[in-house]
């Protein structure tokens, strides 16, 4: 049976490699990190190597498990599935022939839909060539700033069914995200401990760009901060910066209160519903 996951937007997850190491600040308050330190404590044997002490740190080294490859073959229903929840397939020390071969796995499995997200998109565009693409794949990519969005033209490379992009934990506006050729959008905000919060426009932006170009969108959640005017709210800038008060003058872009409460008080409702949206199948882009 796959491992069932919490996780909004899947229903499963599979991790052929675990481990990671930090690449842009979206990594700084890694959950899967938080967790490997766990599993690490709790003696799980895919955790015990450990990483750079800067960049993953304990039961977060990059590790490769062969023994995984077969798991899809054993799950009989047809499932959604996340593919290295607790790691980036695309990490460069993840050897070629090995994302080969899982890429092979899933295009021998067609009853299963898999959702590859990577942050090594460069990487991903080089080798993508080397890959089958079959329909159940969808590739996506993170992108949780401006500076980032150059990975959305890395990811238009690929011959995927479906690209997506995640913009979560999303940290700032992406005025220059292009959606051409993009069909599912998942937006959401950091939480957890050290949780950054998300000015409300930048989401809400997001969700507008996708109705207009037909992009599927998703909103995973507010994260730790949530719009609020009740007491203990604080202003934050639409730069993301929590303020100590709210100024005298207000302008377009102004400070909005925002309170932290954690992820499951905050909720993932926007504009008064939810957004679960999903990619209806194989686009015609490619």
């Amino acid at each position: 049976m796959a491992d069932k996951s919490s996780i909004e937007w899947t229903q499963a997850t599979w991790n052929p490699t675990t481990g990671c190491d930090q690449t842009s600040p979206g990594c700084d308050h890694c959950y899967a990190l938080t967790l490997s330190r766990r599993l690490k404590a709790m003696g799980n044997p895919k955790y015990q190597r450990d990483g750079s002490p800067k960049t993953s740190g304990p039961g977060f080294g990059l590790t490769i498990h062969p023994d995984q490859l077969q798991l899809p073959h054993r799950w009989k229903a047809p499932r959604l599935i996340f593919v290295n929840s607790m790691s980036d397939l695309f990490h460069p020390d993840v050897p070629d022939e090995f994302i080969e071969d899982v890429f092979q796995v899933m295009a021998d499995t067609p009853r299963h839909t898999y959702q590859v997200l990577t942050k090594r998109a460069q990487r991903l565009s080089k080798i993508a060539t080397l890959l089958p693409w079959t329909d159940n794949i969808w590739m996506g990519v993170s992108v949780e700033s401006a500076r980032y969005s150059f990975r959305a033209n890395h990811l238009r490379k690929v011959p995927a069914a479906v690209r997506f992009i995640s913009a979560e934990p999303l940290l700032g506006p992406l005025p220059n995200l292009e959606l051409t050729d993009i069909d599912w959008l998942i937006a959401g905000g950091e939480s957890g401990p050290g949780a950054r919060p998300m000015y409300p426009a930048w989401a809400e932006d997001l969700r507008d760009r996708c109705r207009v170009e037909g992009v599927a969108f998703f909103f995973k959640q507010w994260g730790a901060w949530v719009p609020n005017r009740e007491s203990g709210a604080v202003p934050v800038t639409i730069e993301g910066e929590i303020l100590d008060a709210m100024p005298k003058v207000m302008a377009p872009g102004a400070p909005v209160r925002m309170r932290r409460v954690g992820k499951g008080a905050a909720g993932r409702t926007m504009g008064g519903r939810t957004w679960n949206e999903m990619p209806t199948g194989p686009s015609q882009h490619r």
